[in-house]
């Protein structure tokens, strides 16, 4: 993997104007020049059928917040019916509703780097490897039957990641600030030969560091409280998300949020094959990527008939919570499971044909 060294600045931002100014220089083989500017925040604004769908924290507001996408396990007996995490579990077979599929594509790293201070591995892990060895495994194969295909080695990594530095501003970014950040990113990358990289084909996956806040916008612009937000459990709702959006001049965007994982409300249980901090990442990552597969804009295969599971996708149905022998939470419980003949925890997929969630498809 070659990774473009990016120098950015933040300005400060407004709590109630969610505009972030960043300036970057990309060093690759021939310089060019990254300037998320006004322009790029007008397209951001100007976005239609913008859609995103959040991976519920574990956390008492998210838990009340509302039924849907709650997690399906509530108990210690429910988790220790499974072992390893990994035995059959059924809560409900998802629908189409009509919607595309992403049959391909290849993702796009983004790194926020804040003032130089993060390597991929100390606060990320390797999320690009584990791409690549989910995109070469069985596992991915889940998709299969909600895509209309079986072609091996569809969904790929591209060789060169973004990797941007910045100064953290005062306040949380929005999904306004990812937008303009991607469209940026989309445009510096583009080509004479093969133009923007967007549709259905490409996502774009923003890594957060430790520490960054991030939250919804209201219409207007200003930030919500539907946040991932450590810091205050207030508004802390969301672990990571992924969104669709279309742009006037780039076209059709796919993009995931993956905020810093190793935190209480989005870790997962001790005892993983590659630690808590690379697993953490990794089962969010899993979670967002089978979701942008199989719903990218919210109107593929999700789950319409079951109330506690109404707007469910494949990974909200079975991500579930593991319990010490007390009965209290000690994170998410993903399965351990052979990736590419590597290990990696990672949560179950919903399986419509065995009517559960499971690892082996």
């Amino acid at each position: 993997m070659s990774v473009k060294p990016v120098s950015c600045r933040l300005l400060a931002m407004s709590a109630t104007a969610a505009w972030l100014a960043l300036f970057c220089s990309v060093a690759q083989s021939q310089t060019t020049s990254v300037k998320p500017s006004s322009a790029d925040y007008a397209a951001a604004r100007e976005v239609t059928n913008h859609t995103h769908h959040a991976w519920r924290a574990n956390t008492p507001t998210a838990r009340m917040a509302s039924r849907s996408d709650r997690q399906p396990a509530s108990s210690a007996e429910a988790v220790a019916s499974a072992p390893d995490s990994g035995g059959p579990r059924y809560p409900a077979d998802l629908q189409y509703l009509g919607g595309p599929v992403v049959v391909s594509m290849e993702s796009h790293a983004i790194y926020l780097n804040p003032n130089g201070s993060c390597t991929v591995a100390r606060c990320w892990g390797n999320p690009t490897g584990f791409l690549r060895n989910l995109g070469k495994s069985d596992f991915i194969h889940f998709v299969d039957q909600y895509t209309g295909s079986s072609v091996n080695n569809r969904y790929r990594v591209a060789e060169e990641s973004t990797n941007i530095n910045y100064t953290p501003p005062a306040t949380p970014l929005g999904d306004n600030d990812i937008l303009a950040l991607v469209h940026a990113v989309v445009v510096a990358r583009s080509d004479d030969d093969h133009g923007f990289a967007t549709g259905y084909g490409n996502e774009y996956h923003v890594f957060l560091p430790p520490g960054q806040d991030e939250c919804f916008n209201n219409p207007d612009g200003t930030l919500s409280g539907v946040c991932y937000s450590p810091d205050n459990p207030a508004t802390f709702f969301f672990c990571a998300y992924h969104g669709s959006a279309d742009f006037k001049d780039i076209g059709h965007v796919l993009y995931s949020v993956e905020p810093f994982q190793n935190v209480d409300g989005c870790n997962v249980r001790p005892g993983t094959p590659n630690g808590p901090l690379a697993d953490a990442t990794n089962n969010s990552l899993s979670h967002e990527t089978f979701e942008t597969i199989t719903d990218p804009d919210g109107d593929a295969w999700i789950n319409i008939f079951t109330n506690v599971l109404f707007g469910a996708e494949i990974g909200d149905e079975c991500s579930f919570l593991a319990f010490d022998a007390t009965g209290n939470i000690v994170g998410f419980d993903p399965s351990n499971v052979a990736l590419n003949d590597k290990n990696y925890a990672v949560q179950p997929e919903y399986d419509n044909f065995a009517h559960a969630c499971t690892t082996k498809p």
